[in-house]
């Protein structure tokens, strides 16, 4: 393993805030970062050196995009798959297209962690109107449905209560492949957030309390309640084993429900993650530098805690219209993604404040 050295490309593959933030933490280390993405507007472009602008799809200049890189790594894991193939032997790409593969099927993604021992909801696979029937029936009601790929924070999913219209359902998720989700009783969600190097090292951070609200990430707080700690060691095995067989390069955030008979795994994330922005000043190296240095081969930089307690809040729509009042804590550190457009559900920004 030979380390990149500082000057070197990183190419990222989205254009959105994890990009950007990705872009600041390989800037101070020395690494000049190149964006691909399809959107002419791009807030990550805006902090890199070079901006590809072009569709995901269009291997020609997806080509051109490796040629200009050192290694590449992405920051949306709906990302296609197979136009990689047109770059995979002109940069080394991190995390591998393994973690790709997996994380962009919710139910290869379930069936994966069933076949590394974890416990995950009871699901079934949804087609048409005729199996959905049959997969409610199957895993019960309350229940949600998702579709199979793509859809996040909270979108591409529809909850279905006992006695519901099944064919309203349906249609609202477009009549798309989807897998059905048994309910869960849970008491909290977490997430194992850990980062594993080329060398195979694995280091994580303190395991944060995620609250949702209207399916979007509210709050992520640490240390996390004794009843999350209980089942912390269990998940990080889990995720370590799970990145073990994906020859996982790079952070890896996997979410799960701490319920009475342990944790139930909900979803997997082979990228830097929103429950993690607040390693940026809680933890001594954030999730996004241990990211850069990974990827780049670098010894993996301190986990640990920077403060007694942590709290990162999002901001959400307009709450990032409130910049003066939060900048009037002292204790509050903002970050602001740079998107123009305020709307409701839009991730805008977030706040963490550090107590000691």
């Amino acid at each position: 393993m030979t380390p990149l050295p500082p000057g070197s490309t990183i190419g990222i593959l989205g254009g959105g805030q994890l990009g950007r933030m990705l872009s600041i933490a390989a800037a101070q280390l020395g690494y000049r970062c190149h964006i691909y993405a399809p959107d002419e507007t791009s807030v990550a472009a805006e902090v890199a050196a070079e901006f590809t602008c072009a569709q995901d799809d269009d291997v020609a200049s997806l080509g051109g995009f490796a040629d200009c890189c050192d290694v590449i790594t992405f920051e949306f894991e709906n990302v296609p798959v197979a136009p990689l193939a047109a770059i995979a032997d002109r940069a080394p790409l991190y995390p591998p297209v393994a973690a790709l593969d997996v994380a962009q099927n919710r139910i290869a993604e379930k069936t994966f962690a069933r076949a590394h021992g974890g416990t995950t909801a009871p699901f079934a696979e949804v087609t048409d109107r005729e199996s959905l029937e049959k997969a409610v029936d199957e895993v019960g009601a309350p229940a949600i449905l998702k579709t199979i790929r793509m859809g996040y924070d909270g979108k591409g999913q529809a909850r279905i209560k006992p006695g519901d219209d099944l064919t309203a359902h349906w249609d609202s998720v477009g009549h798309q492949p989807c897998v059905a989700e048994g309910f869960v009783t849970f008491s909290h969600e977490f997430s194992v957030i850990l980062v594993r190097g080329q060398d195979g090292i694995i280091g994580y951070w303190d395991t944060p309390h995620n609250i949702h609200e209207d399916g979007i990430l509210a709050q992520s707080l640490v240390p996390a309640p004794t009843e999350i700690i209980a089942q912390e060691q269990a998940a990080r095995a889990l995720a370590a084993k799970m990145a073990e067989a994906m020859n996982y390069v790079g952070v890896l955030t996997c979410e799960f429900f701490a319920t009475t008979d342990g944790p139930v795994f909900n979803e997997m994330a082979p990228r830097v993650h929103n429950s993690g922005h607040w390693t940026i000043e809680g933890a001594v190296t954030s999730q996004f530098e241990n990211h850069i240095r990974a990827i780049c081969g670098l010894p993996l930089g301190d986990t640990g805690l920077a403060a007694e307690k942590v709290e990162m809040t999002n901001l959400i729509g307009g709450d990032a219209d409130q910049w003066q009042t939060l900048l009037s804590d002292p204790a509050n550190h903002l970050h602001l993604y740079g998107k123009g457009e305020s709307r409701p559900g839009r991730k805008m920004g977030h706040v963490t404040k550090l107590f000691f």
